[in-house]
């Protein structure tokens, strides 16, 4: 009975001893739950962030992960305040996700303050990583430069050499028409003419005839989400293409297509840096997230908040702790990043996660062999050609020597 009892609190003691060992960490994915961005986020993302967790096998790892999350609804004082309450009453140690960026940036700026850790997978301003770069954000999935470099040049090589802008009037768009000028100047083309359009907007039928009537070879959408989706339907309801302009969504995700339909959206041309059906791993992760998700696919932010997830817990780990965000930062860019939806590749001292884009093409009809069978593969566009080189983007933590 004296050896039973000894052992047991023998046995007692070492668990006791881990469970009390464990790491706390508490992560809030802010992101929009209901407006334009809700599809290629949203509660898709929570779902996602906890199928890196349940991956990691973070308990078995010393690691005890609480998620929470909130809608930003697309304002930045709103993602912002979230941001202050999480930090400072919630014990949130590090935001994920945060579409939209004029909210971005203001998350940034509040980590930055609060020395917690902000991994984006949202937003498309490359000024995450040039101007506004902080050593307490990475910047995951994709951004403005990556999405001109792989659309906005392919349209000009393809004949597209006149570019008339649609931009959502907020930092992504701007960020957007600015990078994809800069493409379009440097590979020959030329922009003679852009309009701000109201975001969100559910009417573009003034700016499109204002492209239509610019004789523009390429209409460039700088938006992205539920705008997009309804500037081309619109579009379609314009008989633009029909007419022989092209319509270049610079930020177009699976789920705008799935909404489209490869009727409405065929021949389209765009860069994503995923898609559920590029190999055996994007497959089984999507087949897994679709049975959480209404039997949707993974969009690319879903996807990046996956790996984003997975990356940060490996440094947490490492560190055997999560309250010093700039310190979980620094070691997540020491760490190769390494996953099964974006591969291998590295995060650079920017805070740019450097991996591959694609650029694809969206299937006729008659090729889509089911609902979610939307593009083909014209090119794999390498990381480092996808984003700006280190040494240009002006971020006061690259030494420029």
């Amino acid at each position: 009975m004296l050896k039973r009892l000894l052992l047991a609190s023998a046995l007692c003691a070492v668990a006791c001893g881990q469970a009390l060992a464990q790491t706390p960490v508490k992560i809030g994915v802010l992101n929009d739950r209901s407006g334009v961005y809700a599809d290629i986020s949203g509660e898709g993302s929570v779902a996602a962030a906890r199928m890196a967790v349940e991956d990691f096998k973070a308990a078995e790892k010393g690691l005890k992960v609480e998620i929470v999350a909130a809608d930003h609804q697309n304002k930045p004082d709103v993602g912002a305040s979230i941001a202050r309450a999480w930090y400072d009453r919630d014990g949130v140690d590090a935001i994920f996700d945060v579409p939209t960026s004029s909210v971005a940036l203001a998350i940034n700026q509040v980590t930055r303050e609060k020395n917690k850790a902000f991994i984006n997978s949202g937003a498309g301003t490359a000024d995450l990583t040039g101007p506004q770069c902080s050593p307490n954000t990475v910047h995951w999935t994709y951004d403005t430069v990556a999405l001109a470099n792989g659309t906005g040049g392919a349209m000009v090589k393809r004949g597209g050499t006149t570019w008339f802008f649609l931009t959502a009037d907020y930092a992504f768009g701007q960020a957007l028409q600015r990078d994809t000028t800069e493409v379009v100047n440097k590979n020959g083309g030329k922009v003679i003419g852009a309009v701000k359009t109201p975001f969100p907007t559910a009417d573009f039928s003034s700016f499109l005839l204002q492209a239509q009537g610019s004789g523009a070879k390429v209409i460039g959408l700088a938006n992205a989400g539920g705008d997009t989706i309804n500037a081309i339907k619109q579009a379609a309801e314009f008989g633009i293409t029909e007419g022989g302009q092209a319509i270049a969504g610079l930020l177009i995700f699976s789920s705008d297509i799935h909404a489209l339909t490869p009727k409405v959206a065929q021949g389209l041309v765009l860069t994503e840096p995923f898609y559920w059906d590029l190999n055996d791993g994007t497959r089984a992760f999507s087949d897994r997230f679709a049975k959480q998700a209404g039997g949707k696919k993974p969009t690319a932010v879903q996807a990046g908040v996956y790996a984003s997830v997975l990356h940060y817990l490996k440094a947490v780990e490492a560190l055997k702790s999560a309250s010093d965000g700039s310190k979980v930062v620094a070691k997540m860019k020491e760490i190769p990043t390494d996953d099964p939806l974006f591969g291998k590749g590295n995060i650079r001292p920017d805070g740019r996660t450097i991996h591959d884009m694609y650029l694809f093409e969206v299937k006729k009809p008659a090729e889509s062999k089911g609902p979610w069978d939307l593009y083909k593969t014209l090119a794999t566009i390498p990381g480092n050609e996808a984003f700006r080189p280190l040494n240009q983007g002006n971020c006061p933590l690259v030494n420029k020597s």
